[in-house]
């Protein structure tokens, strides 16, 4: 049996975990919507683990990373998940040199260089607007799917500016809106241009080169996606399996650690 590299990603509110092989290739990719202070993160290592390669006494390494990383107790080590995102975009988006990250409750923007490290990094983790939850939240108050936003997004002809930086206070506001008579799609595009210009904010502080990325779950929706893309001035590129980005640099790092050792 070949041997296998694992990265497990314990974040606020999803585990990730991905295997690769001694090539760099995945294996298997696990993920739940449950993170830190739950039992998920050596759920999805199980579940990645006995798909790729059937168990544990083939595994080479273990890395974690995430919020929960330092008390995952079944790693071999932790690393921090800016460092974990970048490896892990950098591997299957040769040449990006800025990179957006959407975690659950924070965001965070990184400088990347030429050979896929980490240079600089600015990150929001006081506040969850403009995060994951931020727009649980939204979708929740608009009786729409998360799934379904960018679809609104698409349909709007005149969005609806949403100017507050509070989560508590957007969702008065958007309540607000609703009660005035604007049409949901314009809502929803107004929430995912608010959500945009507090990432583009945060992208500028670091500086924007292209290629630009952005990972975790928000990448997903192609309607931030194009508002980034608009403020930014410059194509916003989305990574296969982006939800997956810090595990799959865990896992990485854990093949890197593994040949150092031995």
């Amino acid at each position: 049996m070949t041997m296998c590299f694992a990265g497990v990603d314990v974040g606020s509110t999803t585990s990730k975990a991905v295997v690769i092989d001694q090539d760099g290739q995945v294996l298997a990719r696990a993920l739940r919507p449950e993170g830190i202070g739950s039992t998920a993160g050596e759920t999805v290592l199980r579940e990645a683990v006995e798909e790729a390669c059937g168990g544990f006494e083939d595994v080479g390494f273990i890395v974690a990373t995430g919020y929960g990383r330092k008390i995952f107790p079944h790693s071999d080590r932790q690393v921090s998940e800016l460092s974990c995102h970048t490896k892990g975009v950098a591997h299957v988006v040769p040449g990006v040199r800025t990179l957006i990250d959407v975690g659950g409750q924070d965001a965070k923007a990184m400088s990347i260089n030429a050979d896929g490290v980490m240079t600089a990094f600015q990150m929001n983790d006081k506040c969850a607007a403009g995060t994951g939850r931020f727009l649980e939240v939204m979708a929740s108050i608009l009786h729409v799917g998360i799934g379904d936003l960018e679809k609104e997004y698409f349909a709007s002809t005149a969005p609806v500016k949403i100017s507050s930086t509070c989560t508590v206070f957007s969702e008065s506001e958007v309540i607000s809106q609703l009660a005035r008579g604007a049409k949901r799609e314009d809502v929803v595009a107004g929430i995912c241009q608010s959500v945009a210009s507090r990432f583009a904010a945060l992208v500028s502080r670091v500086g924007v080169e292209p290629k630009v990325c952005i990972s975790g779950g928000v990448a997903k929706n192609h309607g931030v996606r194009d508002a980034l893309a608009r403020d930014l001035g410059v194509p916003i590129e989305a990574p296969p399996h982006a939800q997956y980005m810090g595990a799959l640099g865990a896992s990485l790092y854990a093949r890197e650690f593994a040949k150092n050792k031995s």
